[in-house]
């Protein structure tokens, strides 16, 4: 497994993979797909977001196994938002979202970054993806009772680069 920025290539595969992925509602999909197309726009803008892929070499060339999504929080000096992460469902319980977290903290290490912000849904179906994260070290540090709807709370995670 090889861990890189995505190219204009990636996009078809990065589209289909939000498909597949069951937590993902049609807008959450929409608004990720949003963000990976203005990573590809912009790659050279170091305020822009960013997209780091997981591909599997093949004889036939890569095939993606997962893709996170990251970008300086605005109005921060030193504070990254990480915005959204999808691993291959066939493929996942490899490591695969764990080495594409390290690629992420990686770069924003390598850019002086101090801390990674996460905010994400309370709904049911997102406890693992809370689970990951906190197993990551991040520690919940709000949460906003009925922010997308009712019964669905806002929860904010943080953790700090270690140098």
């Amino acid at each position: 497994m090889i861990c890189r920025p995505a190219v204009p290539a990636d996009r078809e595969p990065l589209a289909n993979l939000l498909a597949r992925t069951e937590v993902f509602s049609a807008d959450e999909c929409a608004v990720a797909l949003e963000l990976i197309d203005e990573a590809l726009a912009r790659p050279e803008d170091p305020m822009n977001y960013r997209v780091v892929v997981a591909m599997d070499p093949t004889d036939d060339g890569e095939h993606l196994l997962g893709y996170v999504c990251f970008g300086r929080t605005p109005m921060t000096e030193t504070t990254i938002d990480f915005y959204w992460a999808a691993v291959e469902p066939a493929e996942r319980k490899r490591g695969i979202g764990r080495t594409l977290h390290g690629a992420m903290v990686d770069a924003c290490r390598a850019e002086g970054m101090e801390r990674i912000r996460i905010e994400t849904s309370s709904q049911e179906s997102y406890g693992g993806t809370l689970a990951f994260h906190r197993a990551l070290g991040y520690q919940v540090v709000s949460v906003v009772k009925d922010f997308y709807k009712p019964g669905d709370d806002l929860i904010t995670l943080f953790r700090t680069i270690e140098r």
